[in-house]
């Protein structure tokens, strides 16, 4: 996240040619059946490599990954084949989520989902996915104002959703990116997991949430911010949730391909939570769709894998994935090209409001293709 690369002129240039690029716009399909929640969760720089491969053995080591006793993170993460790997790593993501419902952005498959907005590092990222464009004025990781209305603003607006949208974040820019005080819903981007703890319960969590290191400057760890969205879910009920992990981006920084993984596993573990919360309460249980993505990739090999930004071209692919009710059981898609810049239509097309969201913001690119039944 800690990336600020300014090229401005070669951007405006590079964002005029990517929006010719966009997957072309097509009426929606009808809405998936049932859905009238919808819950987002991104993992920070998450490496789709992780993601379709699971456990990469050249990163295992003492030089290129920080990892002072391989055998250990083997015997965690390694299996004989891709995809044991990867659902040892990410077991929620692929006993459930890829068997019910869809995952983009696998290469072996044909498939690719790229960033438009030229940058590959994190607020552009985050503006170009929640908003549904790039925009070559979002150029750094400073804690100005997103200009951009997000579809999280859009909906918070719209009849049935008023006070019933919030996001909850690791990252302290959270709140810039989603203009808290212009969109007036319930952000929380630091300090404690609940703002305004209202039970013993939601008390505990913020001293606990307390009692860990600050680390790194501007993120805290994932626990009090899924913990927090967690007891959100449960008490306030929200329609539309969004959680921004970041745990996986600052570990690989720090070149610790061990605590990356680790997080990775932790990070599907938190999604895994969120969805049997959900599932446990009537008004979410049957009616509610999950959308999983990260903001940017990283460098492919041993030496760039720990970066993101310009001068690493890997980082331009990145990966999603959705389930809920009503969207075809299609697992990894194969031969699909998908942008970034897709999620946000996606989100409000899952709600039915597609088509509303698209004459709002009609610089949004269109919904991720043949979701529904």
């Amino acid at each position: 996240m800690r990336f600020a690369l300014r090229a401005r002129a070669a951007l405006v240039l590079a964002f005029a040619l990517t929006q010719l690029a966009l997957p072309s716009a097509r009426a929606d399909a009808p809405p998936p059946a049932g859905v009238e929640n919808v819950l987002v969760v991104t993992f920070d720089g998450f490496r789709w490599q992780e993601v379709f491969g699971g456990y990469d053995a050249s990163l295992s080591t003492k030089p290129d990954g920080g990892v002072s006793k391989p055998e250990t993170l083997a015997a965690r993460f390694d299996r004989a084949t891709p995809e044991a790997r990867r659902e040892a790593l990410l077991p929620f993501l692929w006993s459930v989520v890829a068997r019910e419902g869809q995952v983009f952005g696998d290469p072996a498959r044909g498939s690719r989902v790229r960033i438009t907005n030229g940058f590959w590092f994190s607020y552009p990222g985050y503006s170009e996915m929640l908003a549904g464009f790039a925009d070559p004025r979002v150029d750094s990781n400073d804690k100005k104002v997103n200009p951009n209305r997000t579809v999280l603003e859009w909906l918070n607006r719209r009849p049935g959703f008023e006070g019933r949208v919030a996001a909850f974040g690791s990252w302290d820019v959270l709140p810039f990116i989603v203009a808290a005080e212009r969109s007036g819903f319930h952000v929380n981007g630091d300090g404690p997991a609940v703002l305004e703890p209202a039970s013993d319960r939601e008390r505990l969590l913020n001293e606990m949430a307390a009692d860990l290191p600050p680390y790194w400057a501007g993120e805290r760890f994932d626990a009090p911010t899924m913990n927090g969205a967690l007891e959100y879910l449960r008490t306030r009920q929200p329609r539309v949730l969004y959680v921004m992990l970041g745990e996986t981006d600052e570990w690989a920084h720090g070149r610790r391909y061990d605590l990356y993984l680790d997080a990775a596993w932790r990070s599907d573990r938190f999604v895994r939570r969120l969805w049997q919360a959900a599932q446990a309460l009537p008004a979410y249980r049957g009616r509610t769709a999950l959308v999983l993505a990260t903001d940017h990739g990283r460098g492919a090999t041993p030496r760039d894998w720990t970066d993101h930004g310009q001068k690493v071209p890997a980082a331009e692919a990145i990966w999603m994935a959705v389930m809920g009710p009503g969207t075809k059981a299609l697992g990894v898609r194969e031969g699909v090209e998908a942008t970034q810049s897709q999620l946000a239509a996606t989100v409000a097309a899952l709600l039915g409001l597609g088509e509303d969201f698209r004459k709002a913001q009609p610089q949004a690119a269109p919904p991720l293709p043949d979701l529904g039944r």
